[in-house]
Parts: C-alpha cells; sequence; structure tokens
C-alpha cells in the first residue's frame, strides 16, 4: 500500500456555513496547538483526566477566543449555529482526537446544559446561575438518574418537600457526568405526595451547601472519572431555585431530546474517524510476511467496511440535521441516528483493534481507549434498546 494513500473519504467537502468553517479552523488549531501543548505538559490524556483548576483555565482560554457559549441562544452570547452547523463543529472537535474534546465548548458542565433552560429561568436564575456558567465562571451538571430512574426517567425516588420558602431535597442521583467538577446541579426531584403520582420538578441545587456532598471516586470502563454520585440529606433550596412549574420537570429535561440525541452523534462519528484512520495508518506502515499489512485482503476488507460504516452513520446525521432545520420533529429519526451511529462506530472500533492485533489490546493505546469509549455510547444518553422503542412508537403509533 502506497504511503501517500487518498485521503479523500477521510476529508470530504464541507456542508456547512462559512461562520462553521471558520470555528472548525480555528477551534483544530486551539486543540492541536495550545491544548496539545498543555495536555503533553500535564501528562493528560484521555485516562489521565485534568484537574478542576486546569479545566476552568480551558473554560476561561475558550472563552477568550469566542468558543465556549457558541452552543447558547443568541441573546446570551450564541453564534446562532444551525442544527447541522453544530453538529459538524462537534464532529470536527472529537475528530481531532484531543482528550480535551468533551470540555472545550463546556458539553460536560457548561453552557449545551443551561442553554435550553433561558427561556425557563427567572431573571434571578439566569443571574445566579445561568449567566456564571455563559461566562466560563461556573460549572453545571445536569442530575436525573437514579438507581430506580434510568430509561424509565419518571421514576425518581428523590424527594423536594416544600417546607415554608424552601423545599427540602434528599435521595441520591447515580452516574451524574461532570458533577466532580461543577458548581450546581440542574436536578429532578419528585414533588408529589402521593408515590402512586409521579410530579417531577426541576430545580437549581448548588453542590456546596449543607446536606450536599458528591461522591467521585470511581472510573467509567472508558477510565475517565467525569461521573459521580451526588447524595442530598435534608438539603435545603429555597424555593426560589424551582425552574419552571411543579411537575414540569421532564417536559423540561426532555424538551429538546431529538436535538440532544442527535447531537450525541457528532462525538460517536468524531471519535470513530480517530479509529479508522489509527487503523488506516498502522495497516499502511506494520509489516508482516515482508509487506504492508494493509495489502492483505483481509486487512483491507476490514477498512472498506469500516469507511462504510462511517459514511453512512455520517449520512445520516448530517440528513437528520438537515431536516431538524427545516422544521421537522425528527423524533424517530433523531433515535435512528443515535442507533446507528452509536452501533456502527462501536464496530468501527472492534475492527481497528482487530487491526492492531497486540498492539490494540494493550491499555493506554488510543484504539484501546477507543475501543471502550464507543461501547459506552451504545448505553449513554439512552439506550439503543430505548430508541428502538421510539422508532417503534413513531412507526407504530397505536397498532403496538
Amino acid at each position: 500500500m502506497k504511503a501517500n494513500a487518498n485521503t479523500a473519504l477521510l476529508e470530504r467537502p464541507f456542508e456547512g456555513s462559512d461562520k462553521a468553517a471558520d470555528l472548525i479552523a480555528r477551534l483544530t488549531e486551539f486543540l492541536t496547538g495550545e491544548l496539545a501543548e498543555l495536555a503533553q505538559t500535564q501528562g493528560i490524556d484521555h485516562e489521565n483526566s485534568p484537574s478542576r483548576e486546569t479545566l476552568r483555565s480551558v473554560w476561561q482560554r475558550s472563552r477568550e477566543l469566542g468558543f465556549y457559549g457558541m452552543t447558547l441562544p443568541e441573546k446570551l452570547g450564541g453564534a446562532g449555529l444551525s442544527t447541522l452547523d453544530h453538529a459538524l463543529v462537534k464532529e470536527a472537535i472529537y475528530a481531532c482526537g484531543s482528550p480535551f474534546a468533551p470540555h472545550v465548548l463546556g458539553e460536560l458542565s457548561g453552557p449545551p446544559r443551561v442553554g435550553a433552560l433561558a427561556r425557563q429561568a427567572t431573571p434571578h436564575q439566569l443571574e445566579r446561575y445561568i449567566l456564571p456558567v455563559a461566562r466560563a465562571e461556573k460549572a453545571i451538571c445536569f442530575a436525573l438518574t437514579e438507581a430506580e430512574a434510568g430509561s424509565d426517567a419518571g421514576a425518581v425516588q428523590t424527594q423536594a418537600v416544600r417546607e415554608g420558602d424552601d423545599f427540602v431535597i434528599t435521595g441520591r442521583k447515580r452516574f451524574i457526568s461532570g458533577s466532580p467538577f461543577a458548581d450546581a446541579a440542574v436536578l429532578m426531584a419528585s414533588t408529589s405526595t402521593d408515590p402512586s403520582q409521579r410530579e417531577v420538578t426541576a430545580f437549581f441545587v448548588e453542590l456546596d451547601q449543607p446536606g450536599v456532598r458528591v461522591e467521585s471516586g470511581y472510573k467509567t470502563m472508558a477510565g475517565q472519572s467525569h461521573t459521580g454520585d451526588i447524595l442530598l440529606e435534608g438539603c435545603r433550596v429555597p424555593a426560589a431555585n424551582m425552574i419552571g412549574e411543579p411537575g414540569r420537570g421532564l417536559a423540561l429535561a426532555l424538551g429538546r431530546i431529538t436535538v440532544n440525541r442527535l447531537l450525541h452523534c457528532p462525538a460517536m462519528v468524531g471519535l470513530a474517524t480517530v479509529a479508522l484512520r489509527d487503523a488506516r495508518d498502522y495497516a499502511m506502515h506494520r509489516r508482516q510476511f515482508g509487506r504492508s499489512i494493509g495489502q492483505f485482503q483481509a486487512i483491507q476488507h476490514m477498512l472498506a467496511d469500516m469507511a462504510t460504516d462511517l459514511t453512512a452513520a455520517r449520512s445520516l446525521m448530517l440528513a437528520v440535521a438537515r431536516q431538524i432545520d427545516a422544521g421537522s420533529e425528527a423524533r424517530a429519526e433523531a433515535s435512528m441516528a443515535k442507533l446507528f451511529c452509536s452501533e456502527a462506530a462501536f464496530r468501527i472500533a472492534d475492527k481497528a483493534v482487530q487491526i492492531h492485533g497486540g498492539e490494540g489490546i494493550v491499555q493506554g493505546r488510543r484504539v484501546e481507549f477507543l475501543f471502550r469509549m464507543l461501547r459506552m455510547y451504545r448505553v449513554l444518553t439512552g439506550t439503543s434498546e430505548i430508541q428502538r422503542n421510539t422508532i417503534a412508537r413513531e412507526l407504530l403509533g397505536d397498532a403496538r
């Protein structure tokens, strides 16, 4: 296989706006330049997470450069990106292969967590919680999941009981992304006085107040420590911290679920692109029996399948983004994209490990990390089974 292999399959014509193209060029320079140097200096990689202080410096620098907050509504300083542009920008960020990819826009604990709340927030909430997050002064996480409330999001057991001007909240949130370095949480709790009735309400909860602690002593299978549990033991929260109306927490949480599901796909596609590039480069340079392994048909067929899966996943993602921009609800289509992208990306990572052989199963190799990370995406943000349920419900309606 020639060293100057054709890269057209991995470097397609750009389909977004000039604004998005400019953002991608500047973000790529930031990630592969300044942030790459920071990662090398501090020993940060995909499995060795940056400290809270380092993350805050990255968020602030990203804001100085005009990136942090670009996903917010324009009235809060956002860039006014279409869904298609947003998907392309996020894909490019992850395709860089940087360990800072989840952090450069504050994806786990920054502006993407609060943008949809701007319409519901009171002036007090906007000033105390949303604007500080937009300015990279504070971090925030989204706390819904519990032991009994995962796919069944409405089965929240955390209780918020009204006492005068406060709510007293007791419960435990599990697997909350961004909680180890967040200052506050958008937290879902039951405000129903009848156990048989579901009434989930959203609150802003500050994580350094009495009655709250974050337990983050575990890592995900990808080796990262971005996740923790939030324990609430008689935590008093002012009623003014309730977001929207009582019992409207799930509607608030799921109100942008179609767009959110679609916008998880660029991360998968970007990481799968890294896996394919790494596998292709390894196949071109690894020699066995006197020639590169890329000259063996078995390897060529795996690479061909990987490129086909990547192209199909990316095409579906962009097609759904265009549908949403055109005004379609695209509920089933967004679930199709999340389902297909997560499954296809994992197939790509699996073949990348196979092509790397012994090198691919050694911890510390990027391809081995990608295998574990992309396996997680089949569970994160709605399992493949939940996506199939949504698709079937949209397809069959009342006939199910």
